[in-house]
């Protein structure tokens, strides 16, 4: 008999059922995109900035002692150096995965031929290496300062023949009258090296000033053979929260759960901390700017896609509180006739709650699905990639669901609490 009278009220009234199903629908479908997207957001924000530059910066111990003495920059202390062959074990670390790029620089002055002083700074820009994991990767300064501007010729490209080639800044260039495929000579503290000057670069910065050649030549120049003076990497990290601060000030002062907890998160202070261990005399430090810029943004766009979702469950829930109350509405003599021949009001109130959550669950499944595609194509248009489905989205948004369908429901069961039967049944 139960389901008997759910049948003929979906029969009944199926134009308000659907408006309900739909509003349910449009409500789950938002939901969902918006649990899906935020649950994927933090790697597809982490690879769109990896775009403007690495977030660790790592130098050799003696320098950064010196530095923090003397409150002067890395790059204007000399004498410690790191080891190139050393730049492999970077990929090692718990974290290698999150890894996605990084160059070393050995920088020394040269002479040109008009005696001229110069700073050359050899670097990767798209080294092929055989990792000791059996990995291969391509790293270097292209992908690294991908935001320069190639205003002539081309970036130095290491997998073909460039080899005594350089790239000029765009200051220097034009003070020195260098133009593209020009053979320049540069004297260094070591030895003399000839390089055909292969791209004109604006980086929009200091490095306008500078040539940048393969790191073997600016070792040649300077003989410096097998050093480097930093690195720079580019990872996928973890916006910091307390622990990872008090880890960053002294990771001695941590307990070992929470070291094992600090340690297997992708925290900036975590990763510099495992890349000083395979990097010998090294330290590696966040460049600030760029790590605080990504926790900023990341929470930033979370808030953004949870207010959007309680918003669209709100407007959901005002939806069935119209749609349910214009149903009972609706059928007052019908509920008065059930109160009068002794129907109860909690088998009233179950009555219509069963057929508004029947036809909640129709909406939520059709919502929950449009919500996928609605992810996918917030992927497509806005990061150029594919939302991965985190199983954590479907209890949740059956959870709002749920919620918003009962709160819809509570201003027409008061209605239906209160309806009296003579009063419906003679009109009034």
């Amino acid at each position: 008999m139960f389901i008997r009278m759910i049948a003929k009220a979906f029969v009944r009234q199926w134009k308000k059922m659907a408006m309900i199903a739909f509003t349910i629908a449009l409500g789950a479908s938002l939901a969902t995109a918006m649990l899906s997207v935020m649950m994927d957001v933090g790697d597809k924000i982490n690879q769109e900035l990896k775009a403007y530059g690495a977030n660790i910066n790592v130098v050799p111990k003696g320098n950064s002692v010196i530095s923090e003495l003397y409150d002067v920059g890395d790059e204007n202390v000399t004498g410690a150096y790191l080891n190139e062959s050393e730049l492999g074990k970077i990929k090692t670390i718990f974290w290698a995965f999150n890894i996605v790029d990084y160059a070393p620089f050995i920088t020394t002055e040269a002479v040109l031929e008009d005696g001229s002083f110069v700073e050359v700074t050899g670097t990767w820009f798209n080294h092929h290496m055989e990792l000791p994991t059996g990995e291969q990767l391509d790293a270097g300064l292209n992908s690294l300062r991908s935001w320069w501007d190639i205003t002539s010729g081309r970036w130095i490209d290491e997998q073909t023949n460039d080899k005594s080639v350089a790239m000029v800044g765009s200051t220097l260039a034009k003070k020195e009258g260098i133009s593209v495929n020009d053979d320049i000579t540069l004297k260094g503290i070591a030895s003399d090296v000839t390089v055909k000057v292969v791209g004109i670069y604006d980086s929009g910065g200091e490095e306008d000033d500078y040539i940048y050649v393969p790191v073997d030549i600016a070792q040649l120049l300077g003989g410096l053979d097998g050093k480097i003076d930093s690195i720079e990497v580019s990872a996928l990290t973890t916006p910091d929260n307390e622990l990872a601060q008090k880890a960053a000030r002294d990771p001695g002062s941590l307990s070992v759960s929470q070291y094992e907890t600090w340690y297997c998160t992708a925290y900036v202070s975590s990763i510099c901390y495992q890349i000083e261990e395979v990097i010998t005399d090294s330290v590696a430090s966040a460049v600030r700017q760029v790590a605080s810029s990504e926790g900023t943004i990341l929470e930033k766009t979370q808030l953004l896609m949870i207010l959007i979702t309680i918003l669209s469950m709100i407007g959901a829930a005002l939806g069935i509180c119209n749609l349910v109350t214009a149903s009972v509405m609706e059928r007052s003599q019908e509920i008065g006739l059930m109160k009068a021949i002794g129907a109860h009001n909690g088998a009233i109130t179950g009555l219509v709650i069963t057929e508004i959550m029947c036809t909640a669950v129709i909406g939520g499944i059709a919502g929950f699905f449009a919500g996928l595609g609605f992810a996918q194509i917030i992927g497509h248009t806005v990061f150029d990639s594919a939302i991965n489905m985190r199983p954590m989205v479907i209890p949740v948004v059956t959870v709002l669901v749920f919620i918003v369908t009962l709160t819809g429901c509570i201003p027409a069961i008061r209605m239906l609490l209160n309806l009296h039967p003579t009063e419906v049944l003679h009109g009034r």
